[in-house]
């Protein structure tokens, strides 16, 4: 028989060892999403095209993604989760077997679209832990899961850079595919119930009350463009960087670039740190501090690429900043309509990956058209429009208190 876990009003804690568990499988789900940045130069040779056009495979991606998160996530808060996990699973391995049996472009770009569409178990464990977490340590909770979500993005790198250079791009997203099934296994035999107290509904009516979440909630609204724009300009650092580092001056092979993924894991770690802040006090402090450090990053990186150095403390940089902005931004979201975290999450996951596929597509644009530099300053407009948004934020409501102790 399967544990459940006791919902939000039950008097048993939940055990550390459940959301730790929580963080892990956000980790492995998410890491389909970048399995293919350090790929994207041999994907352009086995089919014949330039740097640029292999970016929009990660556009592609990441637009699924967004949209997945538009018609799945908003189910969380009605239906059981773990039969909506066990079925996003199972289609997700399927889409990822799709992308390793890739004959053509096409074939690659559809592939990679309902890898994202499936890929968006994490958006559903994450309100999951916020749910099921007390007032006192949900930004704790929060900041463990998504260490294990943000380090799944960044080891993800790493394996098929690594496996790639050994057995070709093709065999990632074979493993993949298995790894996901393994996860499928867990999930029928051990991960507990969680049914929500909310009656079910049809899917216009879901879709009616995102619409309606997002008329009512100016602040909700706010922080979802602010964290868009703050992931634009990472997923076009991330995007291009592979072409950055496989030119002149290092020449690398996949599976060096792929160990650039491990430089960032330093920057993720900051999650459980952001969350803790997040817990004690406003957590736009957080969020001023990260995108004042993003905009030296990216100056950094833009002036000084070509030290390996001072690239690695760049990239280093950029996900410290991305990542602390990220977690007190989630933080602040779950405390804006408790009652709706899957809904106010599916709102701000939605922004922040069109903000990934906007970042993308128009870093592979800036590439072919300015280079490196062209990227980087493209990225200090995007963290100015997110600074611009948020100071707007905090003179709307500059007595406000950590929504999430609400």
């Amino acid at each position: 028989m399967h544990h459940r876990v006791a919902d939000k009003m039950s008097t048993h804690p939940i055990s550390p060892r459940f959301f730790f568990i929580l963080a892990i499988m956000a980790g492995a789900t998410a890491a389909n999403l970048y399995y293919n940045q350090p790929l994207l130069v041999l994907m352009g040779k086995t089919f014949g095209v330039p740097d640029a056009r292999m970016g929009l495979v990660t556009t592609f991606t990441q637009a699924g993604y967004a949209i997945g998160l538009l018609a799945f996530v908003p189910l969380a808060d009605y239906l059981e989760r773990r039969r909506l996990v066990m079925g996003l699973l199972l289609l997700v391995s399927v889409a990822l077997l799709a992308v390793g049996l890739s004959q053509s472009l096409a074939w690659l770009d559809i592939s990679s679209f309902f890898v994202g569409l499936f890929t968006i178990v994490p958006q559903v464990l994450v309100p999951l832990a916020a749910d099921l977490a007390d007032n006192t340590n949900r930004g704790r909770v929060v900041g463990t899961v998504m260490s294990g979500l943000l380090i799944g993005i960044l080891v993800a790198r790493t394996f098929s850079g690594l496996i790639a250079g050994v057995w070709g791009w093709r065999t990632v997203y074979f493993i993949a595919s298995v790894m996901m099934l393994i996860v499928l296994a867990y999930v029928f035999w051990q991960f507990p119930q969680h049914r929500s107290s909310h009656p079910a509904e049809n899917f216009t009516s879901l879709m009616r009350s995102l619409l309606e979440l997002v008329a009512h909630e100016p602040e909700l609204r706010r922080v979802s463009l602010t964290g868009g724009l703050i992931f634009a300009a990472f997923s076009a650092v991330w995007t291009t960087l592979t072409f950055r580092l496989s030119g002149v001056p290092y020449h690398y092979p996949a599976s060096t670039i792929g160990l650039f993924g491990l430089v960032g894991v330093a920057g993720a770690l900051i999650a459980p740190v952001a969350g803790r802040l997040a817990d004690r006090r406003d957590p736009r402090f957080a969020v001023i501090g990260a995108l004042i450090l993003a905009v030296v990053v990216y100056v950094l990186l833009g002036v000084a690429s070509a030290i390996l150095p001072l690239l690695i403390l760049g990239i280093i940089g950029v996900d410290l900043a991305t990542n602390s902005a990220q977690i007190s931004n989630q933080a602040r979201v779950y405390g804006i309509r408790p009652e709706a975290r899957g809904r106010s999450n599916t709102v701000y996951m939605v922004c922040y990956f069109i903000g990934a596929s906007l970042g993308s597509a128009l870093g592979s644009l800036l590439w072919t058209e300015l280079g490196w530099v062209g990227v980087m300053g493209l990225c200090v407009v995007f963290i100015g429009l997110a600074g611009a948004i948020h100071y707007w934020s905090y003179r709307m409501q500059p007595s406000d208190t950590n929504p999430s102790l609400r």
